[in-house]
């Protein structure tokens, strides 16, 4: 009786993670299905299989600029975040830094805050400074929110390299930078590489602080997704919406098949 009431809860546990999982992937499988519907009306059942709505996404020159701008966005944000994620974790992992938990804290504390307050708050910050929206201020705000991640995936990594090896390269006549950039980095690569991805995948997707940031007539995919919904529901959203999906899953997915591929050869 009692294995019977287990089993019962089992089934019952897995019959309701099914149906979260649906709720939450549904929506995502539906626009994926109707960026190939053949009818410009967005809607079941499908009249056609056609790649249409992607053809017209290329030519239409509001979407490419937004993705250009998202591109640069979410390249320069991964540069900037990742260089200051690898200065930061060495700093706090191989050095003895007065009041390293304290900046640890710090550093890390932007994934703590609701990203509506820290947009809303750096916006209040800045007009009372005078400064204006911009690009700049935009790239900035990405990189406070991106730059957390960065720091908790290499200080991770950083952790498991063992300091006895890069000691064996120093105690060899190599300098400190040498050893960095020939021992201590390409061990903690596949670290460095996805913490990049991270930082750019967040930065292409963002729009809340995107919202608050950007300057007059600068959009990114998201914001101009949401621009167009504003208007109507075009199946050009659909297929927009098909390709950030692509990107947002498929390059973490390629990062972290690339990462452990990395981590196996360097046997760490």
């Amino acid at each position: 009786m009692a294995a019977r009431d287990s089993s019962l809860g089992w089934h019952l546990i897995r019959g309701y993670a099914m149906a979260v999982y649906l709720f939450m992937f549904l929506p995502i499988i539906v626009v994926v299905l109707l960026s190939f519907n053949a009818s410009q009306f967005g809607s079941f059942p499908m009249t056609g299989f056609s790649f249409r709505w992607f053809g017209e996404l290329w030519n239409n020159e509001a979407i490419l600029r937004a993705f250009r701008t998202s591109l640069v966005l979410g390249l320069l944000t991964a540069l900037i975040s990742t260089t200051l994620g690898v200065l930061a974790s060495l700093a706090l992992v191989r050095y003895k830094v007065p009041g390293a938990n304290t900046i640890s804290t710090i550093l890390i504390a932007p994934i703590l805050v609701p990203e509506v307050v820290l947009a809303v708050a750096l916006l209040l910050f800045l007009n009372f400074l005078g400064v204006p929206k911009s690009f700049g201020l935009l790239l900035f705000g990405h990189v406070i929110f991106t730059l957390p991640f960065v720091i908790l995936v290499v200080q991770a990594r950083l952790v498991a390299i063992r300091r006895d090896i890069e000691e064996a390269a120093l105690s060899l006549g190599a300098s400190p930078v040498q050893t960095f950039f020939q021992v201590t980095l390409p061990l903690m690569l596949p670290a460095v590489m996805a913490g990049a991805l991270f930082a750019f995948t967040i930065s292409f997707d963002d729009i809340t602080g995107t919202l608050f940031w950007k300057p007059g007539g600068v959009e990114t995919v998201p914001t101009q997704i949401f621009a167009m919904l504003r208007n109507s529901i075009s199946p050009e959203i659909n297929a927009l919406g098909t390709v950030m999906i692509v990107m947002t899953v498929g390059l973490p997915l390629v990062g972290a098949a690339i990462a452990r591929q990395m981590s196996k050869k360097s046997g760490l």
